[in-house]
């Protein structure tokens, strides 16, 4: 299984691989077999075939008159048996009788040979074998005689091996449909486990093999757990913001009242980072169950309009990307990931530059800054939520080290990435993404 493990080839792949390679294993093992049991049939025959002319010829000869042998024996010799009658009593060459397998074949066979003083040699010539031997008659003269095996014996012609391939790919044919349909509801549950937390989950049948109904019914029951658990979060997260914005509220206008101009700047700023801090939190924890769908926006006068706010604070922002960009995107959540690096370019250095273009079929939005940068060691590190690289910054610096995760996190849903990386003059460029719909 270490190869499968190898391979990409899905569960469905495997079971198909294990089942073609029994069927190899099958086919080989009863083709060995077939053969061997062919070849031993064959010989049988021919042995007894051989048994019947020695018998018929030996019966024929003895009692031909000894001037008609020669004669008679040619009459007897065929395209596999070669006879011949020389009239000698000497004993002929052959001498392997008894340890021949061919003599034992005939001899059992044709019992009644074993009185001849048969005699049985075979010789191996290239393909073929042949069979050389002698036997005595009744007048003590010798008989000769050739028998040679064809060439096809034990040779597997290709209309059977076709015969034999056939069946074995119908049913690696079927056994793949079952297989497909047998798995069906693993790609089912696939299918259900990547929208958990997505959407409001989808409920599957529980159908297939035992274990498979088993698996989908614990599959189930722990989906609906951690819908409620979604929901309770996001119940409880709605009912903190609200909570938290009532005091807030009452505080702005409380500040309002502050006399001293100074004092009501710093409680002005510390309400709103307040509201950011809250907001920042919200949106992180809010879960993926999100109802809004993607549509046709202008990217470029997103991210424009994103700079145009930063620049109406007073900030050193600036646009510098294609001047229109349609694309089908989630427009708030696209346009909260802007807000955040442009707010965080604009936190750790003096300046921030966005562009919007597409590059090599993905949509791809990029912002700059001149901060300090972020140590290459720690370029992942700061995607994480709640992190602060406060000591690779320069600047002292708010909030919860959640705008970065959330731009991570946004990307990720629409099948993009956000990538960090330093700029050769100083500074910190973030790419942002995404699938152009």
């Amino acid at each position: 299984m270490r190869l499968f493990g190898r391979l990409s080839i899905g569960l469905l792949g495997r079971l198909s691989a294990i089942l073609l390679l029994t069927l190899a294993v099958e086919f080989i093992a009863s083709t060995v077999l077939y053969e061997k049991s062919s070849r031993a049939l064959i010989r049988e025959d021919e042995a007894r075939r051989l048994a019947e002319h020695l018998v018929i010829a030996r019966k024929l000869l003895s009692n031909e008159p000894i001037p008609g042998r020669p004669a008679l024996a040619a009459r007897l010799t065929t395209d596999r048996y070669d006879v011949h009658w020389a009239g000698s009593t000497t004993m002929p060459r052959p001498t392997r009788s008894q340890r021949d397998e061919a003599f034992r074949r005939v001899i059992n066979w044709e019992p009644s040979l074993t009185g001849s003083d048969l005699r049985v040699e075979t010789v191996a010539a290239g393909r073929r074998a042949q069979l050389f031997g002698a036997l005595r008659l009744s007048d003590q003269s010798w008989m000769r005689f050739r028998a040679s095996e064809p060439e096809t014996v034990g040779q597997p012609g290709w209309h059977r091996t076709l015969l034999v391939l056939l069946p074995a790919a119908v049913l690696l044919v079927i056994g793949a449909l079952l297989f497909r349909r047998t798995l069906r509801p693993i790609r089912m549950l696939a299918r259900a486990a990547d929208r958990i937390g997505r959407s409001s989950g989808l409920t599957l049948p529980e159908a297939g093999p035992t274990e498979v109904r088993h698996l989908i019914h614990a599959f189930n029951a722990m989906q609906h757990r951690i819908h409620q658990l979604i929901t309770a979060r996001t119940e409880a997260l709605a009912a903190v913001g609200h909570d938290l914005r009532t005091p807030l509220a009452r505080l702005q206008l409380r500040a309002e009242q502050i006399a001293e101009p100074k004092l009501r700047r710093a409680f002005e700023a510390d309400i709103t980072e307040m509201e950011s801090m809250v907001l920042s939190l919200l949106a992180f924890l809010g879960g993926d169950d999100d109802p809004e769908l993607p549509v046709r926006t202008d990217v470029a006068v997103m991210a424009a309009t994103v700079v145009d706010d930063a620049a109406d604070r007073g900030a050193d922002a600036v646009y510098v990307g294609d001047d229109h960009l349609e694309a089908e995107v989630r427009a708030v959540d696209l346009k909260r990931a802007i807000a955040n690096l442009v707010e965080n370019a604009l936190q750790y250095g003096t300046c921030a530059r966005v562009g919007a273009t597409v590059q090599d079929g993905m949509l791809l939005i990029w912002v700059e800054d001149d901060g300090p940068g972020i140590p290459n060691a720690r370029m992942e590190e700061v995607l994480h939520p709640f992190t602060r690289l406060d000591p690779a910054r320069s600047r002292n610096t708010n909030g919860l080290g959640l705008g970065l995760a959330i731009v991570s996190r946004l990307a990720e849903a629409e099948g993009g990435r956000l990538s960090l990386s330093n700029l050769a003059a100083g500074g910190l460029r973030a790419e942002l993404k995404l699938p152009l719909r």
